[in-house]
């Protein structure tokens, strides 16, 4: 029998960092005033891409959930989970917010190791959970490395 409770809560927790994460980021003439790498995708990329990622981070969330072996593994996956949409959401804060992205440089690197780790802890009781989060570290990785080219042409912040 399929659990739906879990593929729910995944899915509302998904949509609220999305959420939240997307009040933080404005497209103003501030970021559009930036140097951006000419990989840059255009603005009206980002959202199918994240959209995607998070489907992808709540399904991960809720086949690692299913297929723990224990409460303790469990109550780990949702910290973990947690940490990582705290990170998430922080980096637009201090990127966008702020308009430091040299601090949020140094944050995506957090976000970077959070979702590493999920991978790893995933992978010790399910396999493909584990494989969903990898277009997520490949997404940041991505987006690190933008981050790093407007703090190399732009800098210094604030």
């Amino acid at each position: 029998m399929i659990q739906k409770r879990p593929v729910l809560v995944a899915s509302i927790a998904a949509l609220a960092t999305a959420i939240a994460g997307g009040a933080m980021t404005r497209i103003d003439v501030w970021y559009r005033g930036l140097e951006k790498s000419s990989l840059n995708p255009p603005d009206w990329a980002f959202a199918p891409a994240w959209t995607i990622i998070y489907a992808l981070a709540a399904l991960a969330a809720a086949t690692g959930w299913r297929a723990a072996r224990t409460q303790r593994d469990r109550s780990l996956l949702i910290i973990l989970f947690f940490f990582n949409a705290v990170l998430n959401i922080a980096w637009s804060g201090v990127f966008f917010t702020l308009r430091r992205p040299d601090w949020a440089l140094a944050e995506v690197a957090t976000l970077w190791i959070s979702v590493l780790v999920l991978i790893v802890f995933l992978a010790r009781f399910s396999r493909p959970a584990s494989m969903l989060m990898w277009p997520y570290l490949a997404w940041v990785s991505f987006a690190a490395w933008l981050n790093y080219k407007v703090v190399a042409l732009n800098a210094p912040f604030g």
